[in-house]
């Protein structure tokens, strides 16, 4: 009798599996058998969104692509017992410090993911607020770049979902090109083939630059823009970076080794020979106004101003183009900084429960069944600048091997880890080595709370010590300076 018993609840139990495969719609992924919420809600703090648990945002007449989407969100919903609702946690700058009040509570009253900004990653992962990732990350859709800046002792913290926001890159006037007898086209010819290079631009901005009233100063400059992001861009483009990790898994500073070096002094003499000077008294964004004038063949950017409606590109009366940073000696291809937004989950769960979020998020950001999303990235850029731009330029960054994971934004922004210490000051008046040299105490303090080996409160009291041991010499030399007079 119990082996008929057995044998009938085997048979109900594949019916039911059966049943719940004939489910599935065409499409749709496999059922997580197991996988079950309760009914309970799932966040994705991002700090954009604005959703609700009703799904109130929702358009009443969605187009054919929407809909499809809907429907497959509300078959997860319901298939997996949970609700999944995309809202703000904070603000930009305010989710990296709910994140960490969220862990330092242990609060673990909501199943949440929390996305932080690419520069304020660092923290999360030197501290632990995030939890490792235990699914495959292998897949096409998971930001090869994201995963390797979220990686630590070999294991994954951070993710990305989709290919890499294009970020830095050169605009050109075209106009401005023409009128010196430079066909612009060229330039995306050269990128396509490959031989769009530093010394390719060095020679354009020669021919460009000139003085056409004789006056003694140039009317038509070589290049304008951020020298920050022309410093970045010129980096990544020669192979090189300015932190990375060892083989023992320490985050190092690498702005020291000759590859980075070249980048910097080439970013030295572009900007000494070919950029338009600031105008005494300007504010530190001049340049943006300044582009607009049309007396400059090329602009240090990102690519975002290039197809944002606020941008300075969007009112430019001159055609513009835009292509990646030239090739350095030191890369055989395109290369440029990923930047993407993080996605993890707060370090406040046991392994199971972190497993079932990251299952259920794995679904969730699946392309939508039915739906060819292959150029959904695109949205309005051609309204905004020519097609090479958006199918040549743009599509090329997007992809993994032309990104690259910026480190330095584990330490912080730019503006913290690079501005005093090596960009607004130190590059202009020194070599490239001895501006890294000046650089390297203030790198090496961030550096040793990002790996672990102090604390912040221990750089801050040797700080302490040091300055009050240089004030006690000081005075002390005062004091015989007294006495010896």
């Amino acid at each position: 009798m119990k082996k008929i018993i057995a044998l009938i609840l085997a048979a109900m139990m594949l019916m039911a599996s059966c049943a719940a495969l004939a489910d599935v719609p065409e499409g749709y992924p496999e059922i997580i058998e197991g996988l079950d919420f309760g009914g309970a809600t799932i966040y994705i703090y991002d700090w954009w969104s604005n959703d609700d648990e009703a799904h109130s945002t929702r358009s009443s007449e969605p187009d054919e692509e929407t809909a499809l989407m809907y429907a497959y969100r509300d078959w997860l919903e319901e298939t997996y017992n949970c609700k999944i609702v995309e809202t703000a946690l904070s603000d930009w700058a305010g989710n990296p410090a709910e994140l960490a009040n969220m862990v330092m509570n242990g609060d673990n009253s909501k199943l949440c993911l929390v996305a932080v900004a690419a520069d304020f990653a660092g923290t999360p992962l030197a501290n632990d607020l995030y939890m490792p990732w235990q699914i495959d990350l292998s897949g096409e859709k998971w930001n090869k770049a994201t995963n390797d800046f979220m990686t630590k002792d070999g294991k994954v913290y951070g993710v990305h979902v989709g290919k890499t926001e294009p970020r830095s890159c050169m605009f050109f006037n075209k106009r401005v090109l023409t009128e010196a007898g430079i066909d612009p086209e060229s330039i995306y010819d050269a990128q396509a083939d490959g031989t769009w290079t530093w010394d390719m631009m060095l020679d354009i901005m020669e021919k460009v630059q000139r003085d056409l009233d004789n006056d003694g100063i140039y009317d038509i400059y070589g290049m304008t823009g951020s020298g920050d992001d022309l410093a970045t861009a010129l980096m990544f483009s020669n192979n090189a970076a300015f932190f990375d990790y060892n083989d023992q898994g320490k985050l190092v500073i690498t702005a020291n080794s000759q590859a980075a070096l070249d980048a910097l002094q080439m970013r030295k003499t572009m900007w000494e020979n070919y950029a338009a000077p600031q105008p005494e008294g300007s504010n530190w964004d001049w340049f943006k106004d300044f582009w607009k004038q049309g007396t400059t063949a090329f602009y240090a950017g990102q690519t975002w101003q290039g197809f944002n409606p606020n941008s300075e590109m969007a009112d430019m009366e001159d055609e513009w183009g835009a292509v990646m940073c030239p090739k350095g000696p030191n890369a055989e291809t395109y290369l440029a900084m990923a930047c993407d937004n993080v996605y993890g989950i707060p370090n406040v769960y046991d392994d199971e429960t972190s497993l079932k979020i990251q299952q259920i998020y794995d679904l969730y950001t699946n392309d939508t069944p039915g739906v060819d999303s292959e150029d959904a990235w695109i949205g309005e850029k051609y309204n905004y600048t020519d097609d090479r731009a958006v199918d040549e330029t743009y599509a090329m960054m997007r992809e993994p091997e032309h990104s690259v994971a910026n480190k330095t934004y584990l330490l912080g922004s730019t503006n913290d880890v690079l501005g005093s210490a090596l960009l607004w000051g130190p590059i202009g008046s020194m070599t490239p080595a001895e501006a890294v040299e000046s650089a390297t105490p203030v790198w090496q303090d961030m550096l040793d709370v990002f790996n672990g080996d102090k604390t912040q409160e221990q750089v801050d009291a040797e700080h302490a010590a040091a300055e009050a041991a240089a004030a006690e010499a000081a005075a002390a030399e005062e004091v015989t300076e007294a006495a010896g007079n």
